[in-house]
């Protein structure tokens, strides 16, 4: 094998092709039949529209997956739910009948009692027309109440997993308040969280606020049994800010031109230069795998690194992105030959595709 291919990511990846994403594949089958049996026209079709344009997000989080051992199932049935009702709540807020930020917090408490096995379920549709899901929504949120009440050491997560979860949440609603009110929201929002900013700019920090995956590490180390609140907390310093800022701000970077013609907000877009813009990306990176140092497994976390930067940089789209040959050049060296392997696996994958 040529010495440039890293022969440590093909065993991952052939675990992942095998044995994660059929099992994604079959949770994601039984929701979208769940979703056409809603009887509400609009919920049906931004429930469907979800799973079959957003499946991906699914996929990417449910590597975590790996981590839980024995337990892999169960794990996978917690973030294709989880990841679910994020992105459907998303659709809804995105393309939504309403603009009230009271509406986009009421839906986004789904996501709070997903994480709080106690909690039960609420009318999330009551402050907006829509209201007939079929008990769509609420199935989610037990679903993943199901997985977290079989973890004896959740006590000890919850909280990590809280904060993250109610920084999403906050993010959620800020940003799909009508366009006038969301610079202000999220910048007073940025100030108010002092103590999480980090260095970051505002866009910066609300890119970190919005990915899952720390959540899903999480719960990934819960359900392999051998979670402390020190490797939760050290979970959580490792992903947010730096990995999760990473993750969301390489999907904004490739949805540049697709939200420029839709109008809607890219945190990318903030950057004062394309120059500025691939400076700070290098450096997210830099400081993401510094902080690898105090996480279990370094090695696969290292990996997920790698991976954002090749799959994210190999999707067709990125090629549209101005500069983004040496953007595209610079971030892969940065991140090492992995990221190069799964890049330009990601380009085959297009390629065959067509």
């Amino acid at each position: 094998m040529p010495a440039h291919i890293p022969t440590r990511a093909i065993p991952l990846m052939t675990t992942v092709y095998r044995k994660i994403f059929p099992a994604v594949k079959k949770e994601l089958q039984n929701w979208e039949k769940r979703a056409r049996q809603i009887p509400d026209k609009e919920l049906r079709k931004q429930a469907c529209v979800s799973i079959q344009t957003k499946r991906f997000h699914c996929q990417g989080g449910a590597v975590y997956a790996l981590l839980a051992g024995r337990r892999f199932q169960e794990a996978i049935r917690f973030i294709v739910a989880y990841q679910t009702i994020s992105d459907y709540l998303d659709n809804l807020c995105d393309r939504s009948t309403s603009m009230d930020s009271a509406d986009f917090r009421l839906l986004h408490e789904a996501m709070r009692d997903a994480l709080s096995p106690g909690n039960g379920t609420g009318n999330y549709y009551a402050k907006r027309r829509e209201q007939e899901d079929g008990g769509y929504l609420a199935e989610l949120v037990q679903t993943c109440q199901g997985v977290l009440a079989g973890l004896g050491d959740y006590h000890k997560i919850y909280p990590y997993a809280e904060k993250l979860g109610s920084l999403y949440r906050d993010l959620q609603v800020h940003k799909h308040v009508a366009q006038p009110e969301r610079i202000p929201r999220l910048t007073d929002w940025f100030y108010a969280e002092r103590k999480e900013q980090d260095g970051l700019a505002w866009y910066e920090f609300s890119a970190a606020a919005g990915s899952t995956l720390g959540i899903f590490c999480l719960v990934s180390y819960g359900l392999a049994e051998n979670m402390t609140e020190t490797r939760a907390a050290a979970v959580t310093r490792g992903y947010f800010p730096y990995l999760q800022a990473l993750h969301i701000l390489l999907d904004y970077y490739i949805d540049q031109e697709e939200d420029l013609e839709e109008a809607d907000l890219n945190f990318c877009s903030y950057y004062p230069s394309s120059w500025k813009m691939k400076q700070r990306l290098l450096e997210v990176i830099e400081q993401a795998v510094r902080r690898l140092d105090q996480l279990p497994d370094r090695e696969f976390h290292q990996f997920v690194i790698q991976g954002l930067v090749g799959l994210y940089l190999g999707e067709p789209k990125a090629k549209e992105i101005t500069g983004s040959k040496e953007i595209t050049r610079e971030l892969i060296r940065k991140s090492g030959s992995t990221a190069g392997f799964f890049f330009l696996n990601t380009k085959l994958y297009y390629v065959l595709k067509r």
